[in-house]
């Protein structure tokens, strides 16, 4: 992406693509069941950011109960959902940033900076749940953080490293630009 300059077409858009993934994985995070599940049988309890679900044997019915019932609950909803919208906002920023046929720099690293403020918010809300959650609330059996709890902290980690990227990306705003002869360190006989 550096050897051709963000002007080139096709390598623009990639920052703007990763952050569109972290979206994606940040919805599927939020809608997703797998929060907490049954490792081993019986397969009694399952649980999303939202709601705690049981059933009394492996074929029963699931009973679920709403966990925004529990202060820590609520907190950790909600410091997740934050920082999954200041994830959209990037996203919006980002595409409006590198949609302007002059890039501005300045607006990239704002972008990198609220990124680093979104992750602090999702970590947050992935640290309250599980601490909170296995404390507080009586589980059976072996149980796991699954399938959608994975995708929250992906999310997460895409955050803070593509807040680190858009950070840096300005102290090579001339590489990137074209403005800056190539060194070459070999010489010709």
């Amino acid at each position: 992406m550096v050897k051709y300059g963000l002007d080139y077409t096709r390598c623009r858009w990639i920052l703007p693509l990763l952050l569109g993934i972290g979206v994606i994985f940040g919805i599927i995070a939020l809608a997703g069941r797998g929060w907490l599940e049954s490792q081993t049988l019986p397969y009694v309890q399952q649980a999303s950011l939202w709601q705690n679900c049981r059933r009394a044997e492996q074929g029963g019915e699931w009973n679920c109960e709403s966990l925004m019932g529990y202060a820590w609950g609520r907190a950790a909803a909600a410091t997740y959902l934050v920082g999954f919208l200041l994830l959209v906002i990037c996203f919006a920023l980002a595409i409006i940033a590198f949609a302007i046929d002059t890039l501005r720099f300045n607006f990239i690293r704002g972008i990198g900076g609220l990124l680093f403020v979104a992750a602090v918010f999702s970590v947050m809300g992935l640290v309250i749940y599980p601490v909170k959650f296995s404390s507080e609330i009586e589980m059976t059996g072996i149980n796991m953080f699954s399938w959608a709890y994975g995708f929250g902290w992906t999310t997460a980690i895409m955050e803070i490293c593509l807040g680190f990227f858009f950070c840096c990306l300005p102290n090579y705003e001339d590489q990137i630009l074209g403005n800056v002869k190539p060194t070459y360190f070999y010489s010709s006989p």
